[in-house]
C-alpha cells in the first residue's frame, strides 16, 4: 500500500471522527494461531491494518496492551462467578486462556510477548502511514495490587484501618511494603463493590498526583490519545464522596484543584494534539468536557436507543451543540452487550447504527460488531469461540461506513429536523428521526429513520435554501431508491415518508444530475 502523508490526528479537524476498538491481546493470539507463529504488535499483517483504514477510521483504540497483573490473573481464575462466566462463553476454557484484567495494570509498559515498546512504535508508524491515530488506555483510579508503587510508595494509595482487611475483605487488603505492613483499599466506585485485584490511588496526595502525571507523560510519548477508564471517579466531588477523610495525606498538604484540569493542561503543553477520551457516567460528562476532555462517553444515547425509543432519542439530541460535538456515541464496547444480542432484529440494529453514525461527535465501533457477534467476552479471556458471520450485518456495515466517511459528515454542519403528522390521528410521525448535514463544498445529506417496530408515515420540512434547482433529487446512498420532488411541494408541505419498521434512508440531496451522454 502506498504511504499517505497525512497528519495522524486528522480526527481533530472533523466534527465526526470514527474510532475502532480492538482487543489487542485477543487479536494477537488469533493472528498467531492462524499463521502458526508468534505475531506481535510490530508484525501485524498489512492486511489487518488496511482493514482498519479502508472503512475510514480516524483512530484505533488498542485495549489491553499494558503489562497485566499475575495476581489479577490468579484472582480471575479462582473467582467462582467469573469462572462460571468464562465457561458460559467458552465451554472448553482452560487456565491458559485467562489473563489479568486489562484494567488491573501492573505497569504501563508493553510486555515482550506483545512486542514490547519497539513493537508498539512500529505499529504506530504503520498506522500513521494510513492516517490513523493510536489510542491506548489509562486508568486513573487504581493500579493492580502488584504494581511496584504498592510496595515502594504505599502513601500513593487510600489506606484502611488495621483490622479492616479482615472485617471488610472485599474493600481492603493487607500488603507488605518497604515501610512495613499496610492496609490499603481496593479500587471502587461509590455505588458498587470493589475490584479486588486493584489498589485505590489517592489523587489528593500530591506525590501520587505527580507520579500519575509522569505516567501519563510516558504514555503520551507512545500514542496519540488515551481513553481514560472511569474518568469521573477522580473528580473531586466523586472522590471525596467515595472516600471521605481517608484521602487526607499524612504530613502533606492535599493536592488542590481538579486532577484532570492539571493533568490535561500539563500534557497538552508538551503534546498539543494529544487526545483525551473519558469513559463517563452519572451525568458528569459536561463536567469532564469543561476540564479538557475532547470526547466523553454518551451512555444516555446508548440507553435510549436500546430501551426508550425515538422521542427520548430526539430529546437527547436537542442538547447544545458544544456538548454534542464532544460526545462519543456507540452501540458496543467491551463493557456492554453485543448489539446483535441486545437488539432482537437486524433492522433494529441497522437503524440504531445509522443514528449513532450520523449524529455529531465521535462514533465508536467495536471489533466483532461488523460480523454480528453475539457473545460478550469477559476482558480476562484470551480466546473467543467461533461464531458464524452474519452476512447481512457485514453487508450493511460495508455500505454504511463509506457513506459516513464522506466529507459532508466529517466537516459539515448538522441539524435536527422535526417530523410532523402525515394526517389526523396518525401518531407514527413521533417515531421518526431526521438529520440534515450540509457542507458547502461537498453537498447535503438527509438521514431519515423510522425508529419503531411498526410502519410509519410523516412529513418533514427541509431547509432547502442551500439546494439549487427544480426538481430536487434525493438519491439513497444505502440502497437503490431515487426520488425527484418539486421544490414548491417540498416548501409548502414538506417531504412525505412512508417507511417500514426500522426503515431508513441516507439521501444525497441536490439538483438533478445531468444525463450521461
Amino acid at each position: 500500500m502506498a504511504k499517505k502523508s497525512v497528519h495522524p490526528l486528522r480526527l481533530r479537524q472533523t466534527h465526526h471522527p470514527l474510532l475502532y476498538e480492538v482487543n489487542a491481546r485477543l487479536l494477537l493470539r488469533e493472528l498467531s494461531r492462524k499463521s502458526a507463529k508468534a505475531v506481535t504488535l510490530g508484525t501485524i499483517p498489512d492486511s489487518v491494518i488496511d482493514s482498519w483504514a479502508a472503512p475510514g477510521f480516524d483512530a484505533v483504540w488498542l485495549m489491553g496492551i499494558w503489562t497485566p497483573s499475575s495476581l489479577s490473573r490468579t484472582i480471575a481464575w479462582s473467582h467462582p462467578s467469573l469462572k462460571e462466566r468464562f465457561h458460559q462463553v467458552l465451554p472448553d476454557v482452560g487456565e491458559e486462556d485467562v489473563d489479568g484484567s486489562p484494567y488491573a495494570i501492573k505497569a504501563y509498559t508493553v510486555p515482550r510477548t506483545l512486542g514490547g515498546g519497539t513493537g508498539l512504535q512500529k505499529l504506530r508508524t504503520r498506522l500513521h502511514e494510513r492516517g490513523i491515530a493510536l489510542v491506548l488506555d489509562y486508568v486513573p483510579n487504581h493500579t493492580a495490587r502488584d504494581h511496584r508503587w504498592v510496595r515502594e510508595h504505599p502513601e500513593y494509595y487510600v489506606h484502611g484501618e488495621q483490622g479492616e482487611e479482615a472485617s471488610k475483605p472485599d474493600h481492603f487488603f493487607r500488603s507488605e511494603t518497604t515501610r512495613g505492613a499496610a492496609v490499603l483499599a481496593h479500587g471502587r466506585d461509590p455505588g458498587s463493590g470493589a475490584w479486588t485485584d486493584t489498589a485505590q490511588l489517592n489523587v489528593r496526595h500530591p506525590a501520587a498526583r505527580g507520579a500519575m502525571m509522569e505516567t501519563l507523560r510516558g504514555i503520551a510519548g507512545q500514542c496519540d490519545g488515551v481513553r481514560c477508564d472511569m474518568a469521573m471517579l477522580v473528580l473531586e466531588s466523586v472522590f471525596t464522596r467515595t472516600w471521605g477523610d481517608r484521602v487526607m495525606p499524612d504530613g502533606a498538604q492535599p493536592a488542590a484543584g481538579e486532577f484532570w484540569a492539571g493533568v490535561i493542561g500539563c500534557i497538552r503543553r508538551e503534546f498539543p494534539d494529544f487526545l483525551f477520551i473519558a469513559e463517563a457516567y452519572w451525568n458528569l460528562e459536561w463536567d469532564l468536557q469543561q476540564l479538557g476532555f475532547q470526547y466523553t462517553y454518551d451512555k444516555t444515547l446508548y440507553d435510549r436507543l436500546l430501551h426508550e425509543g425515538a422521542g427520548a432519542v430526539r430529546d437527547h439530541l436537542r442538547a447544545e451543540m458544544a456538548y454534542q460535538l464532544r460526545s462519543l456515541r456507540f452501540l458496543e464496547n467491551h463493557d456492554e452487550q453485543r448489539v446483535a444480542h441486545a437488539l432482537p432484529s437486524e433492522p433494529w440494529q441497522f437503524a440504531a447504527a445509522t443514528i449513532v453514525a450520523t449524529v455529531p461527535g465521535m462514533a465508536m465501533f467495536h471489533d466483532g460488531q461488523f460480523e454480528g457477534r453475539k457473545l460478550t467476552l469477559p476482558v480476562q479471556l484470551l480466546r473467543r469461540p467461533e461464531e458464524k458471520v452474519a452476512d447481512t450485518v457485514k453487508a450493511f456495515y460495508a455500505r454504511l461506513l463509506p457513506v459516513v466517511s464522506d466529507h459532508v459528515f466529517r466537516t459539515g454542519s448538522w441539524q435536527l429536523l422535526m417530523p410532523k403528522s402525515a394526517w389526523s390521528e396518525n401518531h407514527t410521525w413521533q417515531n421518526f428521526l431526521a438529520f440534515w448535514w450540509h457542507e458547502p463544498a461537498d453537498g447535503i445529506r438527509l438521514v431519515v429513520v423510522n425508529y419503531a417496530p411498526l410502519p410509519g408515515q410523516c412529513y418533514i420540512d427541509l431547509p432547502l435554501d442551500a439546494v439549487e434547482g427544480n426538481p430536487i433529487e434525493f438519491r439513497d446512498l444505502l440502497g437503490e431508491a431515487a426520488y425527484a420532488r418539486d421544490r414548491h411541494g417540498l416548501t409548502t408541505k414538506g417531504m412525505y415518508f412512508d417507511l417500514p419498521p426500522y426503515g431508513l434512508h441516507i439521501f444525497e440531496v441536490g439538483p438533478p444530475r445531468k444525463p450521461k451522454k
